[in-house]
């Protein structure tokens, strides 16, 4: 039987944050191009007239525009580049240890890294809730009533899915899963 099992988690390098980063910084240089343009009276191409825009307040204000996108898309890209949120969670009913590993922007707290015994270890927490900004995370919580997040972030995990799992952590830890009805 097979003493260890580890899980891979997926930080920032998700297609959605590929996505949205590209489509920032491509918004933005065209806001910004469009305010510069403006403001040197230079007709930016055939099928966009840019000649009725006055530099003050429209062009200023999509330069700004242009400006904030692609400072946004450059954080984007920089949480990409450093893979921000990745790691593992790791169950090793050989030696009693839970690792939970995270890496985060650079700095002396760049890696987290958690420990804990099983036998510290009281439940598995389902944490589901529906609305707006649907949230289903798995917790592991701890006797000291302590709930650390097992779960990626972002896109919201089916029901179905985060049962099963919660379901396969606590049966290789061999511990009761709460939020179930």
């Amino acid at each position: 039987m097979n003493q260890i099992k580890t899980e891979k988690i997926l930080g920032s390098r998700r297609f959605s944050n590929y996505w949205w980063a590209t489509i920032v910084l491509l918004g933005g240089i065209s806001f910004f191009l469009v305010g510069i343009c403006s403001y040197f009276k230079i007709e930016s191409s055939y099928w966009l007239s840019n000649s009725s825009l006055l530099f003050i307040p429209q062009g200023a204000i999509m330069t700004f525009y242009g400006m904030t996108g692609i400072l946004i898309s450059l954080f984007l890209w920089y949480t990409i580049i450093l893979d921000v949120g990745s790691g593992y969670n790791e169950f090793n009913n050989k030696i009693g240890l839970i690792t939970i590993f995270r890496l985060g922007f650079p700095g002396k707290n760049r890696i987290l890294k958690l420990e804990y015994k099983v036998k510290e270890v009281s439940s598995i927490k389902i944490n589901i809730k529906e609305g707006l900004s649907p949230k289903r995370e798995i917790y592991l919580k701890t006797k000291d009533m302590r709930e650390i997040p097992l779960t990626k972030v972002g896109e919201p995990i089916s029901l179905y899915d985060i049962e099963k799992k919660a379901q396969e952590i606590s049966n290789f830890l061999k511990i009761n899963v709460e939020g179930i009805e």
